[in-house]
Parts: C-alpha cells; sequence; structure tokens
C-alpha cells in the first residue's frame, strides 16, 4: 500500500510535470519556432529525467533505458544544431518595394572565380528620324484635315435634303401668296469641294418672277456703279400695275429689293419655324443663327456639326447664272449679287476631267490651310476659286506627284496679286475679287504668305 502511495505519488507529480512541460512547450512553438521549442523540449526532458534518478530509487533497468534515452535527446540536439537554419526575410516597408532575394546555403556550391558577371541590358538605339517631303506632308495635311469620310458625306446630304423638304412645307403654308420654286441643296458637298465640315450647304430658294415684268440691270449702269450686281426692275406698269405680281410688296423705288425680302425670310426663320420639333424628328438639333447677317441653320448630329445658308435666288442674265438676294452694304444695298460658284465649280470639273487633273484637290488643300490660319480666313473660297482657275489653264502637269509644286505656284500668285491689292475675277474682268478688303488685312495676308513660301511646311 505504501509502495503503490509512493507510485501513485511519482505518477502525479510526473503528471503535473509533464503538464507543465507540454505547456512550456505549446508556448515555446508560439515564442521560439519549431526548432527552438524541439531544443528546449528535450533540455526539459533532460532536466526532468535528473530530477527523477536523484528522487526515487532505481533499478538496472530504469539506469540503462534512462541512459539510452538521454544519449538519443543529445543526438537529436547535435543533429538540430547541425541543420542550417534560414534567415528570416524582412518585410519589406511597402507593396511597391521588391523583396530582397534568399541569402545562399553556406551547402550551396559556389561558382567559379573566373565567371563573367551578368551584362546589363544594352538600351535600345533611338530610331532613325524620317524627313518627310513636303509633297508627303501636303498629302497626310488633306488626309487628315481636308477629306471628309464618306459616311459623314452621305450623312449630311441626307439631313441637309430633308431640312430641304420641311422648310419648303413651311413656306408654301406660310406664304402661299408667293411663289417659291423647289429648294434644292448643293454647293461644296455636292460637287466635290468639300474641305471637311466648315463650309454651308447651300440651300437656294428661289423666286419665281413672272416672265415680261422683270428685267435685269447691270450693276455698271446703277447708281452703285457695282459690276458684281444686278438690279431687278419692275416693268411693264402700264399695262401690269403694281400689285398685278405677288413680289410688287417688296419693291422699292421700282426695283425689287433683296433687303426687304431678306428681313421677311429672316423673321420667319427665327421666330416662326418650330426648328426644335423639326430637330426631333430628324434626330439633330437645329437653331438658326441670329448674330449673323447672312440666313444660317446650325445642325448638330451626334456625328458631326454642318452649317446651312439659306440663299434667296433668282434667275441671272445667262443661263445657269444665279443672282443672289446678300447682305451688301451702301448703295449696293438693293442689289443682286451675281453668284459665280455654279461656273467655277463647273470649270474647275471640266478641266480635272479632261486631264485627270488635281486642281479640284488643290482648291481644298488650299481652303483648308487658309480657314485654319488666323491672316489668311479672310480669304474665303471664291478668291482662292480664282486662283486655281488661272492657274489651271495652264498647260501644265496636273498629277498628284506635282501636286506640292502647284500648292507653292499658287501661294507665289496670291502674295503677287495682294502686292497689286488686285486679283480679277476669271469671268468678269472688271470685278477685283480683294476690293472688299481692308489694307491691313491685306498686308497681314501678305506677310503670312510671304513666310509661308519661305517654310510652308509652317502652313501646314
Amino acid at each position: 500500500m505504501a509502495e503503490f502511495s509512493q507510485n501513485r505519488g511519482k505518477r502525479r507529480d510526473s503528471e503535473v510535470l509533464g503538464g507543465a512541460v507540454d505547456f512550456l512547450l505549446a508556448n515555446a512553438r508560439l515564442v521560439l519556432g519549431v526548432g527552438g521549442a524541439a531544443v528546449l523540449g528535450i533540455a526539459t526532458l533532460a532536466v526532468k529525467r535528473l530530477i527523477d534518478r536523484a528522487t526515487s530509487p532505481r533499478d538496472e533497468d530504469d539506469a540503462k533505458r534512462d541512459s539510452t534515452c538521454l544519449e538519443d535527446s543529445w543526438q537529436e540536439l547535435s543533429l538540430l544544431k547541425a541543420t542550417p537554419r534560414l534567415q528570416p526575410q524582412p518585410r519589406p516597408a511597402a507593396l511597391s518595394q521588391p523583396v530582397p532575394p534568399p541569402a545562399p546555403s553556406p551547402s550551396a556550391p559556389e561558382g567559379p572565380a573566373d565567371a563573367d558577371p551578368p551584362t546589363s541590358p544594352q538600351p535600345c538605339s533611338p530610331a532613325p528620324s524620317v524627313c518627310l517631303t513636303f509633297q508627303e506632308k501636303l498629302l497626310a495635311f488633306e488626309r487628315d484635315h481636308v477629306t471628309m469620310p464618306v459616311a459623314h458625306v452621305a450623312l449630311a446630304k441626307q439631313l441637309a435634303g430633308d431640312i430641304a423638304l420641311e422648310l419648303q412645307a413651311y413656306l408654301r403654308n406660310k406664304f402661299p401668296e408667293l411663289p417659291f420654286g423647289a429648294l434644292v441643296p448643293g454647293g461644296p458637298l455636292y460637287d466635290g469641294l468639300q474641305a471637311g465640315a466648315a463650309d454651308p450647304v447651300r440651300l437656294l430658294v428661289p423666286l419665281v418672277l413672272e416672265p415680261g415684268l422683270w428685267s435685269l440691270v447691270p450693276g455698271v449702269d446703277t447708281v452703285a456703279q457695282d459690276p458684281r450686281c444686278w438690279a431687278v426692275r419692275r416693268t411693264q406698269l402700264e399695262f401690269h400695275p403694281r400689285g398685278s405680281s405677288p413680289w410688287d410688296r417688296f419693291l422699292v423705288g421700282g426695283y425689287l429689293s433683296p433687303r426687304v425680302l431678306l428681313e421677311l425670310l429672316r423673321k420667319a426663320l427665327t421666330a416662326s419655324v418650330n426648328w426644335p420639333a423639326i430637330g426631333s424628328l430628324l434626330g439633330c438639333l437645329i437653331r438658326p443663327r441670329v448674330a449673323s447677317e447672312e440666313l444660317l441653320l446650325e445642325v448638330q448630329h451626334e456625328c458631326l456639326e454642318l452649317p446651312v445658308a439659306v440663299l434667296l435666288s433668282t434667275a441671272g442674265a445667262q443661263a445657269g447664272d444665279l443672282l443672289l438676294a446678300w447682305p451688301l452694304e451702301g448703295l449696293a444695298g438693293n442689289l443682286w449679287l451675281q453668284d459665280w460658284y455654279p461656273a467655277e465649280a463647273a470649270q474647275l470639273r471640266a478641266l480635272d476631267e479632261r486631264d485627270a487633273g488635281t486642281r479640284r484637290r488643290l482648291l481644298l488643300l488650299l481652303c483648308g490651310v487658309c480657314r485654319g490660319h488666323p491672316a489668311l480666313g479672310r480669304l474665303g473660297r471664291g478668291p482662292l476659286t480664282q486662283v486655281v482657275l488661272h492657274l489651271g489653264e495652264q498647260e501644265a502637269d496636273w498629277a498628284e506627284e506635282a501636286l506640292a509644286e502647284h500648292f507653292l505656284q499658287a501661294l507665289e500668285l496670291l502674295v503677287g496679286s495682294l502686292e497689286q491689292a488686285s486679283l480679277p475675277c476669271h469671268f468678269s474682268r472688271g470685278v477685283n475679287l480683294l476690293d472688299g478688303l481692308r489694307e491691313e488685312d491685306i498686308d497681314d495676308m501678305g506677310c503670312a504668305l510671304y513666310w509661308g513660301l519661305r517654310a510652308p511646311e509652317r502652313l501646314l
């Protein structure tokens, strides 16, 4: 009984000591890691065996067993000490910092001493710059800033045609007594002369005048003495008194006044036409430009912006000629302006078809360059077209390869014309197309063209 109590006390003491050892090892694993906990466990077990041997009687078997276990424990400890320990990796201060590579193991073989160090990659040499000729730069400018996409051209024509139909229906309902002709859109967009989307579509509103009641008087024979204009005079008043024609309400001094007609149509376009409803029907936004002296409509579509110029017109003295109601100043305020555009477009088309030339492309380039220039923008399409017509009738090579040469020739002709402040009209030599420009404007344009000839790339 005493031996049992003694053995039980030993077992209880052993259990208490074993629990303490387990607790110590469990916490040591957290603090010291797996390797440190193993070393601490073996050392603790050795101390426990020494205490047991000193406080309890032992037989020979226990002595042998304890010596064997102690020997095995020290062998395990020596093996753990011999095992190389990995160096802990420091945590990077930020995620963007690279983690350093692990230190090489002592057992890893070293490379040869004469091995070449790794060479860093050589930076690539920059590609040689490509020097483009002026011809190539001119063609690139045409492609990027002048040529209008085919889809946009088709969309612009569709919108212009729909607006023409809506405006014609409005005029017939609003002024049923005034015989307006069919509204037909036209202009550079329809003649292959559209330089970008800035050129307005010409929406002609023709007046149908009664034959025999009206006659045309050249502008030089009027008080204004302006060769660009014509007067439309009312005749046969003794047989057809005033009031016989619906257009008699627009007479001023016996002449059909374009100024009065423009004022009537301006009020209708800005105050009477329901443009928001028409725009929603056509899928665009239409607004009349109130501040402009001309009758302009601004059409905004999700794909493009299109200006539309509403032009009151009547037939000229010769077949195909047009007279426009234009806001002229001074004594020419009641005269009709001669429209040279139909003749210019037809002449350029005929010249290009004769030799497959590039005169129209040259005109588009000139319009595109001048439109984006602060000084040359005052030239307008009319003078530039006349310059191309003067050059176009010369027997020269008008292939695409000579486009840059003709471009420089056009600049030279413009400089010479500005120096003399004279650019005669191709169809009427008595008309100077530079008459409407101020002397300061002529000087600015001449200076810009002079420097453009020295460095034509700067104009693009």
